[in-house]
């Protein structure tokens, strides 16, 4: 027996050294769960960046105490490369931090893939695996994040973007490859069935943009600063619509373009960019790092900006709503009333219509009261329109983002001002706008006509702490 506890005690030690230790598991913390996107360190083994990028990589590790960091690609981007990548480890073996790596364009250009996930799987923080043999690319891995009861409540994918495909046709950069998409799609299907069949909250990072990311700028979600083009392969994968109909990942993050930050929502999918890190890299962005904190038992997380310098504007998911507005934006103040009756008070009318400002040309038929926002009892097919009124109680005070789903046109006032312009004859399309408001009640006016072939009409809002929704009944109260 004493031999086979010497021998044991011996293994045990051969395997911590030799990258073969328990690789820690991770587990959400107070309700919370920490992520630090460091991309693009572009080292440079032996040039005096390093050790400006080394002092942003352990100032931003300092003032957040991540749980996870993710190097998402272009870490080592000269020779020796081995050195570069020694220095890279050696630094998160000190700190004592969990880490994984993703694969950029440029990172095999210097050491062959393999080798470098043979080198990182040494590490006793490398919490990433070099990936199944079958199916293209390195360190294509999954990461659960189990919640209090030891159940797993988020899930993050890493990803090999891949770096040059041969093929002038195709454009300069490679794609996340159909084998890779399958892949995903069993790993993500196998977490939902263990869920119910309900899927997990979950994240996905790899280097290089999807095309969709180039279908977010502009728009009023978007966030953050746009230096650059979009340097996405020139094909469309697939991986995009495969989140989509997977129903589990709320956000992909990447690297690749230094001069971009920005972030957005395309389809309830936060698409963002992280911040440079690297000194050796290109761009005039202050280095630094992108956090992300998830909520456990919630679609739903935090990401923003952090520099040595300190942090920069938090943008909220899934409202698409960031600290910056609320801080600069002017609030629109409560009425002074106390109403005591739910409701929603209309008008209807009857006429032809090409945009909101003919219904008052239009013949009144009659008024009432309702419980929300309907045209259901419209006698009409064609050619009518509603002006509704209403009382609306906000819960706190707050940025807001209201929403008209119509076909046709719609335009929705709060405290008088145009907050969502869906004006004009149109088949069923949605329109957005913000405004911020204070606690208490807020008058609401909402216009709306019907032309002609097809009828639609659905009013909804979110903010911070409110998940997107139709307004409640419990939320509108007649006026006075």
């Amino acid at each position: 027996m004493k031999k086979v506890m010497t021998l044991l005690l011996v293994l045990l030690g051969w395997m911590s050294t030799t990258g073969y230790a328990q690789k820690p598991t991770f587990a959400f913390k107070d309700g919370k769960f920490k992520v630090v996107q460091f991309t693009d360190l572009h080292w440079t083994p032996r040039s005096p960046g390093c050790a400006e990028t080394e002092a942003t990589i352990r100032a931003v590790l300092k003032a957040e105490q991540p749980a996870l960091a993710v190097l998402s690609g272009d870490v080592v981007t000269d020779d020796p490369a081995r050195e570069g990548w020694e220095a890279v480890v050696n630094l998160f073996n000190e700190l004592k931090m969990p880490f994984v790596v993703t694969m950029g364009n440029h990172d095999a250009e210097y050491l062959a893939k393999d080798d470098i996930y043979d080198f990182l799987m040494q590490s006793p923080y490398y919490v990433g695996e070099k990936g199944p043999k079958d199916i293209k690319g390195c360190g294509n891995c999954v990461l659960p994040v189990q919640g209090a009861d030891g159940k797993a409540e988020a899930v993050l994918y890493l990803l090999d973007s891949n770096d040059y495909q041969p093929e002038k046709l195709y454009g300069a950069y490679d794609w996340i490859h159909f084998d890779q998409i399958a892949w995903y799609r069993d790993q993500s299907a196998r977490f939902t069935q263990a869920n119910g069949g309900q899927p997990l909250p979950a994240l996905a990072f790899f280097h290089i943009p999807l095309q969709e990311y180039g279908e977010i700028v502009g728009d009023n979600k978007t966030y953050g600063t746009k230096n650059e083009g979009i340097a996405a392969s020139r094909l469309n994968s697939g991986m995009f619509t495969s989140f989509i109909e997977m129903q589990d990942v709320m956000g992909a993050f990447v690297g690749h373009d230094h001069d971009n930050d920005y972030l957005g929502i395309n389809k309830g999918i936060l698409l963002a960019f992280g911040r440079v890190t690297g000194k050796d890299a290109y761009g005039d962005l202050k280095r630094g790092a992108r956090i992300i904190e998830l909520y456990e038992g919630q679609r739903k997380f935090n990401t923003w900006i952090t520099t040595p310098d300190g942090r920069e504007a938090t943008y909220y998911y899934p409202s698409g709503l960031n600290s910056e507005e609320e801080a600069r934006m002017t609030y629109s103040p409560a009425l002074n009333v106390k109403p005591t009756r739910q409701g929603v008070a209309y008008t209807y009318y009857e006429g032809d219509c090409e945009k909101t400002a003919d219904i008052a040309a239009c013949r009144k038929v009659k008024e009432g009261t309702m419980k929300n926002f309907s045209i259901a009892e419209a006698p009409l097919e064609d050619h009518f329109a509603y002006e509704f009124r209403t009382l609306l109680r906000i819960p706190q005070k707050g940025v807001y983002r209201f929403y008209t789903y119509s076909d046709d046109g719609s335009v929705l006032y709060i405290d008088g001002q145009k907050v969502v312009d869906n004006d004009g004859g149109h088949s069923a399309a949605r329109a957005e706008g913000k405004i911020a408001l204070d606690e208490g009640f807020h008058e609401v006016r909402l216009l709306y006509f019907e032309d002609y072939m097809g009828q639609a009409l659905e009013v909804g809002f979110c903010g911070k702490d409110i998940f997107e929704t139709v307004l409640p009944d419990e939320m509108l109260y007649l006026p006075e």
